[in-house]
């Protein structure tokens, strides 16, 4: 169970994960060193999974986001789709999902014609992919890594 402290802890570095223990301190109210092994702690427990920069993707070349819904013909094909989505760096998340497809995947590349690539060449290319519907993004109005964090999860 977390508590006010953890919850607030959450919320800090969410918005920054690079706080300083001192000013994390101050703004959660504890020490320094209570909130380090607090932040460890959460770590340890899986609660907070990493730490990671969020890159603006056009100014590193990556313009071309797409969500592709992607139906498998059968379960046994879903170990070969699911490591090609681990190892192919453009698929940025990938959701199993209820409804028309199977799988939801967010991919970045280059542009349209990367993206065929991926899709055509990566992903239909393997056994058992029945189809796949692609959405392009045209613009992007909110990405936010932060998680809504729900109040009856912590105590006091």
């Amino acid at each position: 169970m977390l508590d006010t402290f953890d919850h607030k802890i959450l919320q800090a570095l969410m918005k920054n994960a690079r706080v300083r223990w001192a000013d994390l301190a101050v703004e959660i109210g504890l020490s320094a060193p209570a909130t380090a092994e607090r932040v460890n702690r959460l770590v340890e427990r899986g609660v907070i999974k990493g730490y990671t920069a969020f890159i603006d993707t056009e100014s590193v070349g990556c313009e071309c986001t797409a969500f592709v819904s992607v139906t498998l013909d059968r379960p046994q094909h879903r170990e070969a789709f699911l490591e090609i989505v681990k190892n192919l760096s453009e698929i940025q998340e990938c959701h199993h999902t209820a409804g028309d497809g199977d799988y939801l995947l967010k991919i970045r590349c280059k542009n349209t014609k990367d993206l065929d690539r991926v899709i055509s060449f990566e992903i239909k290319n393997l056994p058992g992919i029945v189809r796949t519907k692609t959405t392009i993004v045209m613009d992007t109005i909110k990405e936010t890594m932060e998680v809504p964090l729900q109040p009856t999860h912590f105590h006091e």
